[in-house]
């Protein structure tokens, strides 16, 4: 009888390890950030201060979703006037296109480490596929949560002007480099 309960200990155990977990982006953890060459002088910095959404993974599986929401109208380049700017219509038109998402349609693992989303960046009202290059991943039981948080860095390289964001262009650099903190936090 020990025999027969340890057994089905263990596959219930390996059943729900099995199954995806949900995981909540916990806005105080999670600010995308981007640089752009700015006329060969310098770069120019800046992030987002507000987003939202969810991860969907199963580690066993090797397969996720990540569906991320990040408030136009949060752009931080540290100075108010830049800010203002930026919400305009010249540039990320906050009025039209308050938000920019960016979906997941697969997760690449190598071995149990996540290393890599594919998806798609809306922005401006243009969806085109952006890939995110994942160089940390980890997951731990948080002491203070008392529930599991995974959290990840991921970059990506794209051109701005390909969602007609085309402001200062040629003396801006329609390249931009995307860096994305992001911990979440499992949902119960």
């Amino acid at each position: 009888m020990k025999f027969q309960i340890l057994i089905a200990t263990l596959l219930a155990a390996s059943a729900s390890s099995a199954i995806a977990a949900t995981y909540n982006i916990d806005p105080t953890h999670t600010y995308p950030s981007f640089e752009a060459d700015h006329m060969g002088l310098s770069v120019w910095r800046g992030k987002f201060d507000k987003t939202s959404g969810t991860v969907t993974m199963d580690r066993s599986a090797k397969t996720g979703a990540l569906d991320i929401a990040i408030a136009a109208d949060s752009i931080d380049f540290g100075m108010d006037k830049m800010n203002s700017h930026a919400k305009t219509a010249d540039m990320f038109n906050v009025e039209k296109f308050p938000t920019i998402t960016y979906k997941s349609k697969s997760f690449k693992f190598e071995g149990d480490k996540l290393v890599g989303v594919d998806g798609e960046l809306t922005l401006l009202g243009v969806t085109k596929p952006v890939a995110l290059k994942v160089d940390k991943f980890n997951c731990i039981m948080h002491p203070r949560y008392k529930r599991e948080v995974c959290g990840a860095n991921a970059v990506a390289e794209f051109k701005r002007t390909d969602f007609g964001l085309n402001y200062g262009t040629p003396a801006f650099a329609p390249e931009v480099k995307l860096a994305i903190q992001i911990e979440a936090i499992k949902a119960d």
